[in-house]
């Protein structure tokens, strides 16, 4: 048995196709599939059940691959202690971002994070909540940015910032008469909101005591997969939507205007880093979280831990 098998076997159950499993390992398919076999040989069972499409893992190939993983995550930690031993933030690093931060977040610290480590490779998914935990499980993402707790006990999380919820909504709403708004009298006419999978969206119906099921347009139930849609069909059609700060800040004076921000106690969202328990490399989560947080402005960074709203 070796390392190279088990990552071969993790890649298949990742993707669960031997073509693609074989192009993300940078092999051929038939090097693969043989070593494959090889392990199972060995091992005296069929990790795999190749009669189903897509392939999927036996019973006990299951638990093979839960402890292949295990194996693989301790096996990397050799190069990661010497990394820390040597004061070295290197590597190819893949981070996970959710939609409703990715676009706000992203643009602000990457370039200054490559340009301070010059030997960090960095790619970066937009993933909703479910498939980043699901990928950060599976060791395909070393790091997560995404809304927090989680309550995953598999999972380390390190909080950033609280950002606040805003309103934004038409001139003919009535929200818009209001200096503030009181979040336990929201009511759900006019509501947009952002469609099945996102954190904001089961955040935004908590805050608004809104139902799944509701119609809230006057017979058009438009869920869309983007904040920046929900602002224009306020825009355009009317009512009113959620916002998180962040997607606030570069809003032009026109649009600030229908901002309206709630009285306290402001409902916020905590964002957090994300990882494995496994994870060695706690030296570039530093610098990963200080160049983050040297990025945002000073209200975030120093706002508490208050009145988070539950997803």
């Amino acid at each position: 048995m070796t390392l190279v098998q088990l990552e071969y076997i993790i890649a298949l159950d990742n993707y669960r196709h031997f073509a693609i499993a074989a192009e993300k390992c940078f092999v051929t398919q038939p090097t693969l599939s043989m070593q494959i076999q090889k392990l199972e040989d060995i091992l005296g069972v069929q990790i795999f059940d190749r009669s189903k499409h897509p392939i999927e893992p036996t019973p006990i190939g299951e638990k093979i691959l839960e402890q292949a993983r295990t194996i693989i995550a301790e096996s990397k930690k050799v190069n990661e202690i010497i990394e820390l031993e040597k004061n070295e933030i290197k590597g190819n690093i893949h981070i996970g971002v959710i939609p409703t931060l990715a676009p706000y977040i992203v643009p602000l610290f990457v370039s200054s994070f490559v340009e301070k480590y010059p030997d960090i490779n960095l790619q970066i998914s937009e993933l909703m909540t479910d498939g980043l935990i699901d990928q950060l499980e599976k060791d395909q993402l070393d790091i997560g940015i995404m809304v927090t707790p989680l309550n995953d006990n598999s999972l380390k999380e390190i909080p950033l910032f609280y950002e606040e919820f805003f309103a934004y909504t038409s001139h003919h709403h009535s929200l818009y008469n209001l200096q503030d708004i009181d979040a336990g009298s929201l009511g759900t006419d006019g509501l947009w909101i952002l469609n099945e999978g996102h954190c904001f969206r089961k955040q935004t119906l908590n805050i608004c005591k809104a139902k799944k099921s509701e119609r809230f347009n006057n017979r058009v139930l438009y869920e869309s997969g983007s904040l920046e849609a929900l602002k224009r069909i306020v825009d355009k059609r009317g009512g009113y939507t959620l916002l998180p700060e962040l997607f606030t800040l570069d809003l032009a004076k026109d649009e600030k205007v229908k901002l309206r921000s709630f009285k306290d106690p402001k409902p916020t969202r905590e964002v957090g880093i994300v990882f494995k328990k496994s994870f060695a490399k706690h030296k570039l989560i530093q610098a990963l979280k200080e160049e983050i947080l040297s990025t945002l402005p000073p209200i975030m960074t120093s706002r508490k831990n208050t009145n988070v709203v539950k997803f």
